[in-house]
């Protein structure tokens, strides 16, 4: 088994890999013989890594450090490839955004209208990823994919490549499970979670905190005051009101199907009439994401050009970073860590489609994922599940058939779009706005 390893971080230009690196260099156990970011828009890289270089000469300066736009360099020999990419970038994010706000439907990255015109920009740029990995890393290469919306790439690439070698993860249920740590007073690694769902569509099942079950005490805190503590007030994340109201909106979910603690992003489809009442389609989160986190990127590479000094902790928020970097240790050494990551059904949910992409607690090996069986779930969460399932498998079959009837059905489908006028409006209008990325639909 190799003891050093090329790391690739494709999307380099991404304003979260200044703390995905300090989360790579902070674990000692993880060997990197060379890092390189890839991304191809070299100008906004170039940017990005001079606050990574700032990062690496805190940390490791002797670290071999490398910054590429071209895929037989950046990926030769690879064995790791974290893949963080944002196709159309924050643009087309506010786009999206926009059009469904627009139709009265929710304005959300990944969910809803945008996160399928996402995916259909994301899946073909993923396949050549694939491609470009068989072509020039290691035998045993892995793509780590992060990249959204993770459900529809992990289908697709399911499909169009499905002896890759590419595990699909997410890092809300971690973050959640930070929450969950925080209102008990514990480290996160005291905690193992039973979970099931789809991405960005599953519910926590059972909590053991040190082997205890704390499910229950979870549940009633829950029900209270959503994933909020007096701890959790002094994160960073949760001072951003739109995390805060997130996290709050967990508690009304609670109230009204006590079964399971739910993912936060069940607010976007249980809850949908009260999100559309706070939304604002002249501040989208797009928006407030390139005043503000893009902003803060751009104003510290300026300053490292002018010669001056930043603050580095400012780009070191959430715990994604600490969570991709324990499923690339766990891939390097064989670790048998339990992570949650997606992975095709094949009877792990036993009433679901057996080429349904789950998420779920797995072992993770360097062979990849071994997950753990659920068995049967409810008829409630399985009829919800199965719709999504739906609306995504018709997505990325409209994507390989250039189907426009197919697309439509997804869009119809969905939970988030009310009607089928109301779903032809939005698609017609994302056609034109993704015309440069999507693939033609007849």
């Amino acid at each position: 088994m190799k003891q050093e390893f090329k790391i690739v971080i494709c999307g380099g230009g991404s304003t979260y890999t200044p703390g995905i690196v300090k989360d790579l260099l902070q674990e000692k156990a993880l060997r990197i013989k060379e890092l390189w970011l890839y991304d191809i828009d070299k100008e906004r890289q170039d940017k990005v890594a001079l606050i990574v270089r700032e990062v690496i000469k805190s940390i490791c300066p002797t670290l071999a450090f490398h910054v590429s736009t071209v895929p037989g360099e950046a990926l030769l020999d690879a064995d790791f490839i974290m893949a963080q990419m944002r196709v159309g970038k924050l643009e087309m994010r506010v786009r999206d955004e926009k059009i469904a706000l627009k139709h009265g439907c929710i304005g959300q990255e990944t969910c809803g209208a945008g996160g399928m015109a996402y995916g259909m920009r994301t899946i073909y740029p993923m396949v050549e990823l694939i491609d470009l990995c068989e072509k020039y890393a290691t035998k045993d290469y892995w793509i780590v994919n992060y990249s959204n919306p993770a459900a529809i790439v992990a289908k697709a690439t399911q499909k169009l490549r499905p002896h890759a070698r590419i595990l699909n993860i997410c890092d809300m249920p971690v973050e959640i499970e930070a929450r969950m740590a925080e209102i008990l007073g514990v480290s996160i690694e005291d905690l193992e979670t039973d979970y099931f769902g789809l991405n960005h569509y599953g519910w926590f099942t059972k909590v053991r905190c040190k082997g205890e079950d704390v499910t229950e005490q979870l549940k009633n805190h829950v029900s209270e005051h959503g994933y909020l503590s007096k701890a959790s007030y002094d994160d960073a994340l949760v001072r951003d009101p739109d995390w805060l109201h997130t996290f709050q909106n967990a508690g009304k979910i609670m109230r009204l199907f006590p079964d399971y603690l739910p993912n936060t992003y069940w607010q976007y489809y249980l809850l949908g009439d009260d999100i559309l009442s706070d939304s604002d389609i002249e501040n989208t989160r797009g928006l407030q994401v390139i005043q503000n986190r893009e902003k803060k990127v751009l104003k510290a590479a300026w300053q490292l050009e002018q010669g001056h000094e930043i603050n580095l902790e400012q780009f070191y928020v959430g715990i994604h970073g600490k969570f991709i970097v324990s499923v690339v240790k766990a891939l390097a050494y064989d670790t048998r860590s339990r992570q949650l990551v997606i992975v095709p059904n094949q009877g792990i949910i036993k009433n679901l489609p057996e080429d349904a992409m789950v998420e779920v607690p797995a072992y993770l090996t360097s062979r990849g994922p071994e997950p753990i069986r659920i068995g049967s779930i409810p008829s409630f969460y399985k009829g919800l599940m199965e719709q999504q399932n739906a609306c995504e498998e018709l997505l990325v079959e409209a994507a390989i058939e250039g189907s426009y009837s197919k697309a439509l059905q997804a869009f119809t489908m969905n939970r988030t779009i009310p009607s089928a006028n109301i779903a032809k409006e939005i698609l017609d209008e994302m056609i034109e706005a993704n015309k440069e990325y999507w693939p033609e639909l007849k």
